[in-house]
């Protein structure tokens, strides 16, 4: 017979003489102080860290009772920690000039990563559409793959396996179809996705104008800026139609930006040809409508001065 000698596993000293407090507190997680050069932004982060009135406040905040929720970060292959959740934290501990946060770190894949990211922001009461578009498609890509991409045999078949996009639509209450409008947005080239975080598109034209094959989209931001003007729904419609039937060219996108929209019968317009005429060549359309918004306020202002007297 042989000896199983070999196969016997002896306790270490430190193993004998630990207590069973001890080896549950060494399995719990730790808030450690880590210094805030080695925490990088997460790839890809799609949520906007922004120097606003907002990040002021949390930053005076910061400044006098110091960071009250740790963040979440993991271990980065290249050195430091990559941050998950607490980018807003991150900043205004920079801007509070302080040194060091206190982080959680965890062993996260990049998939458990993901969600914990976007489930951290997802909570914020105001997100631009671009935030809640990138957040949506990814979240939605990582569970897919935390799921497996079942068949859509399976899941008409089946009948029980919920679908990705409906488990994302119960979490954050909206709609399926809601969802896949806003990860249309991320098919819009920067200027048309700005411009509707500015709130100068809304989300029902924008999302189809993301229909349009980036070129177009490009050829309408050019006609945008010379019209001074945005496409209304019904525009955006017939600027898609035409591109899907390979006619939007960049005189149709003119033709139809040209008319004039029923909400705006009884607006004055100018034509950029008729404003440059007062503006230096280097200003931009938005530059002059800004310049053009003070000059009303003053002679507003002077109106009202004047009525008082």
């Amino acid at each position: 017979m042989k000896s199983s000698a070999k196969n016997i596993k002896l306790a270490s000293v430190d193993d004998l003489f630990s207590t069973e407090e001890s080896r549950a507190a060494e399995n719990l997680e730790k808030v450690m102080e880590i210094p805030l050069t080695e925490l990088h932004a997460f790839k890809n982060h799609p949520f906007k860290v922004r120097d606003d009135e907002a990040m002021m406040e949390t930053a005076d905040s910061i400044r006098q009772y110091g960071v009250l929720v740790p963040a979440i970060a993991r271990p980065n292959p290249n050195g430091g920690y990559e941050l998950i959740a607490g980018h807003r934290r991150h900043r205004a501990s920079e801007l509070a000039e302080k040194e060091t946060m206190p982080v959680i770190v965890r062993d996260l894949d990049d998939d458990a990563a993901t969600i914990i990211m976007v489930d951290s922001n997802l909570q914020r009461e105001e997100l631009l559409p671009s935030e809640r578009a990138f957040a949506y498609k990814m979240k939605l890509e990582a569970m897919k793959r935390q799921a497996g991409r079942p068949s859509k045999e399976n899941v008409s078949q089946l009948g029980t396996q919920k679908r990705s996009d409906q488990i994302l639509a119960e979490q954050v209450g909206q709609s399926r179809n809601q969802i896949q409008r806003y990860i249309r947005l991320t098919e819009l080239i920067p200027p048309l996705l700005d411009k509707a975080d500015e709130k100068e598109i809304a989300l029902n034209p924008a999302y189809e104008l993301s229909f349009l094959k980036p070129e177009e989209q490009q050829m309408l931001v050019e006609t945008m800026e010379y019209e001074l003007s945005t496409p209304s729904v019904s525009q955006a419609q017939r600027m898609k139609k035409l591109s899907q039937e390979g006619k939007l060219t960049d005189d149709a996108i003119l033709s139809i930006m040209s008319e004039e929209k029923k909400d705006a019968l009884d607006k004055v317009t100018l034509t950029g040809d008729t404003l440059r005429k007062y503006f230096p060549k280097s200003y931009t359309p938005k530059k002059m409508q800004e310049t053009i918004i003070k000059l009303l306020e003053q002679w507003q202002r002077r109106r009202q001065q004047q009525h008082e007297r």
